[in-house]
């Protein structure tokens, strides 16, 4: 079912559809306040995630990137629009790790499964094809203070999808929300987590929306990357990357982030 949100009544998460994107987000407008204090951080947002897509979602500071993250994993709640969604528990990777620090690596991933009722032998099953899946199959008795902020961030990974398939019945997860995730991790660390993630994306074939304030990184990540305005967010333009020059692409995306800073701080 849909659900269709008006600016006054109070709003309701986003509720599973069976469309033939993962993602639907029409006219969705984010205000936080009221009265003359009102901030608008979203104003009129589209935006749809095919399934198995990777979105790039590029912004400055401020621009509502994480609002539409927390909008999409129903950790907030939009003033008006509407939002669809084929999964009613999207995987969820944040800045920061946030790792149980007494749980080992295992444990950690195991947890999602465990609180959904996943019996014991087939939740370590699931466990460990996920720390293989991460490359992690050896640390799985590590906890996290024993790994590296690298490591951290792949069991990171492992739990996210964890999470989705216990909310899907234990079927393939189909969307996954990452908000800046290797932004905390020096530049040799964060290329290698790069070409991990692209990896596990083309092994699960996992939706993926991706926000970044990094050019570079949303071109070589996504098959799509989405430009968000300074506050208040809309989309102002959106590049296929599929057949594009790198480098090139990287260029006029940059030039064009530019535009927009400018135009915001010139308003």
């Amino acid at each position: 079912m849909t659900a269709t949100l008006a600016a006054t009544p109070a709003p309701v998460p986003p509720t599973a559809t069976a469309t033939g994107t993962v993602v639907g987000m029409r006219g969705v407008r984010k205000v936080f306040g009221h009265g003359p204090n009102a901030v608008v951080a979203l104003d009129g947002i589209d935006l749809s995630v095919a399934p198995g897509e990777f979105v790039c979602l590029l912004g400055a500071s401020g621009c509502g990137k994480t609002t539409v993250l927390n909008l999409l994993a129903g950790l907030d709640r939009p003033s008006a629009g509407e939002i669809e969604l084929t999964t009613t528990r999207p995987a969820v990777m944040f800045q920061e790790a946030a790792l149980m620090p007494w749980l080992t690596a295992a444990r950690n991933v195991e947890l999602p499964l465990r609180l959904a009722g996943v019996k014991r032998d087939a939740r370590r099953a699931r466990t460990r094809e996920l720390l293989e899946l991460v490359r992690l199959g050896e640390v799985g008795d590590k906890r996290p203070h024993e790994l590296s902020g690298g490591m951290r961030q792949r069991v990171a990974l492992a739990r996210a999808l964890a999470s989705t398939l216990a909310g899907n019945g234990g079927e393939a997860s189909s969307l996954l929300l990452m908000d800046e995730p290797f932004s905390a991790l020096d530049a040799i660390t964060r290329d290698v987590l790069q070409g991990e993630l692209l990896r596990v994306w083309e092994t699960t074939g996992t939706a993926v929306v991706f926000v970044t304030h990094d050019v570079r990184e949303a071109v070589r990540l996504g098959q799509r990357v989405v430009l968000l305005s300074s506050k208040p967010g809309r989309v102002v333009q959106e590049w296929t990357v599929d057949g594009h020059d790198e480098a090139a692409l990287t260029d006029e995306v940059n030039a064009r982030l530019r535009e927009v800073i400018s135009s915001h701080a010139a308003a």
